[in-house]
């Protein structure tokens, strides 16, 4: 299973950023060979749209789950379209959260925000 995180930095050990389509970087973690792969969020300067962008980086590098404090309605719509599942993340290391996802500690991510349109 691939799993996504959104991070501040490239490491396992980095915080979880707090916004999902802003974030700089995304690990996506296989859970079958226990590797990572960091990959640079392009969507994260854009000045619009940044979830949605960022759902469709996930989307294309195959990921079946992402773990994330928290996600935008259309950037949830496009998850859900391509069937990932996405989960709420709990404070801590990107490790301590894949770590709690494989023991079932986490629940699925229900309350999605209506996104940042600058003011709209």
């Amino acid at each position: 299973m691939k799993i996504a995180i959104p991070l501040e930095q490239k490491d396992l050990n980095a915080s979880l950023c707090p916004s999902f389509g802003r974030a700089p970087y995304f690990l996506f973690y296989d859970s079958d060979t226990e590797e990572g792969e960091f990959v640079e969020n392009s969507a994260a300067t854009t000045p619009g749209g940044a979830g949605i962008r960022a759902a469709q980086i996930i989307t294309d590098y195959d990921a079946d789950i992402v773990l994330t404090p928290r996600c935008g309605e259309n950037a949830a719509e496009v998850l859900n379209k391509a069937d990932v599942a996405i989960y709420k993340s709990m404070s801590g290391t990107a490790r301590e959260n894949v770590t709690a996802f494989l023991a079932g500690e986490l629940a699925l991510l229900r309350d999605f925000h209506s996104g940042f349109h600058h003011g709209r």
